[in-house]
């Protein structure tokens, strides 16, 4: 029997092998094992947890909403009891309620709205070198209502943590936490064990990435992976058949890294959740970035790194410096190591059978230990591309990751695409029909 890896030849496999696909119960089942060994409960009690996870995000999703002017974050509690916290600006008090299970705690006295912060990031925390150090990463954090600053341990002692801290809400308006990072960020691709390979345009290099999750344009069907992982790309069997992937597109700047392949094996939404154990997944639906919370458990596969599971730390994270073809928009979200290596690139992350997004980056130590790794979510597929997904296909092919809600892709999207066209740097890596009523991609 054959392994394939990565989603691009899950389906193939599945055919050819006659390969059982997990249930999406045993799917999850799993991931609650890995939930269970870190939180030290029993597996029965990490599979209803990761149940209650998924059956929760309509609750907040309609906080959200219900909150609009006051919502300042919500997050997932694991320890010493499952809940989620509700942050919200204001004193007015707001009792306490729950869904599917599970506790909804509602706290006040926030300083700032998650969007003011984000706002002001986008404004002054990200490109402002001449006012903060100019080694920064900055990320929204949704458990204390405070926008994270990272600055290197050089930088802290030359200006001080409590004055860089203080410019900083000065500049801002938000609150604002410091933490001492080295800053040692850099894609996860180029090295590694993995199969799907290629030649790196700029090193010459032989690199080895990690597939994503299954794509269609409607007409057509192919992978996702990093857009920073070779153009044209090679699956390499064991026993030495290769298999070309055409190249169809790049996206990589400022709030994407990704890039599709084709193959017209790529004909089921099956991914590898667990490529050495061949553990195939259907994958049935998304999850979009604006009801991504902190604390969320999610799940990645990397060729390098393999099959691990951790939380969400940060929703809305620009990474440091020129990684994403210029300054990075506050898009990404953050992920707790230390199950990340260089391979993994373009590896999807997910629970159970639901995608929420194409791993990018890793930000490590100097000894080399990962800290956390960051993903884009799948919202920002670039169109007509999209997730091929069990079940109903999406009534319009323009909307973020199949986004139900076409009000909310569009404002999502415009955000991003202002933030781009504002801070473009380098040359679009390629050009993609543009949704309605969306303002178009600015070329420099």
């Amino acid at each position: 029997m054959r392994w394939l890896p990565g989603s691009l030849f899950a389906a193939f496999a599945a055919v050819a092998t006659a390969q059982p696909v997990q249930t999406q119960n045993e799917a999850l089942a799993d991931d609650a094992i890995q939930y269970a060994a870190q939180f030290g409960i029993l597996p029965d009690e990490a599979l209803q947890r990761l149940k209650a996870q998924q059956a929760s995000v309509a609750a907040t999703d309609a906080i959200a909403r219900e909150f609009a002017d006051r919502l300042a974050g919500i997050a997932i509690e694991h320890a010493p009891v499952f809940r989620i916290v509700v942050l919200l600006t204001g004193s007015e008090a707001v009792a306490d309620r729950s869904a599917a299970g599970v506790p909804i705690v509602f706290r006040t006295g926030a300083k700032a709205t998650r969007a003011q912060a984000i706002d002001a990031m986008r404004k002054h925390l990200i490109d402002l070198r001449t006012e903060l150090p100019g080694a920064r990463g900055a990320g929204y954090d949704q458990r204390t209502g405070e926008v994270l600053l990272l600055v290197t341990s050089a930088d802290a002692q030359r200006f001080g943590l409590e004055e860089i801290r203080s410019r900083a809400e000065q500049v801002s308006g938000v609150p604002v936490r410091v933490v001492v990072n080295e800053l040692i960020e850099s894609n996860l691709g180029v090295d590694g064990g993995g199969r799907v390979t290629g030649v790196s345009g700029v090193t010459g290099r032989h690199n080895v990435c990690t597939s994503g999750f299954v794509v269609t344009d409607g007409t057509q069907t192919g992978i996702a992976t990093a857009a920073h992982c070779p153009d044209e790309l090679t699956y390499e069997d064991r026993d030495g058949t290769t298999v070309p992937l055409p190249f169809a597109g790049q996206w990589g700047l400022a709030y994407q890294d990704v890039q599709v392949n084709l193959s017209d094996k790529a004909s089921e939404p099956l991914f590898y959740s667990n490529r050495g154990a061949g553990t195939l997944r259907r994958l049935v639906s998304w999850r979009n970035a604006a009801s991504t919370r902190a604390g969320d458990f999610v799940c990645h596969f990397g060729e390098s790194s393999g099959y691990s599971c951790a939380t969400v730390e940060l929703t809305d994270y620009a990474p440091p410096g020129d990684l994403c073809g210029g300054p990075c928009s506050p898009t990404w979200v953050t992920v707790k190591g230390p199950s990340c290596i260089p391979g993994d690139s373009g590896g999807p992350v997910f629970s159970g059978g639901i995608a929420f997004g194409i791993a990018k980056g890793v930000n490590r130590t100097a000894s080399g230990r990962c800290l956390f790794y960051y993903y884009m979510s799948t919202d920002y597929l670039p169109p007509p591309w999209r997730l091929l997904v069990a079940g109903p296909k999406p009534p319009r092919q323009y909307l973020r990751a199949s986004d139900p809600n076409p009000e909310r892709a569009r404002r999502h999207r415009r955000q991003a695409l202002r933030f781009d066209s504002s801070h473009r740097r380098a040359r679009p890596v390629a050009s993609a029909p543009v949704p309605p009523n969306l303002p178009a991609p600015r070329s420099s």
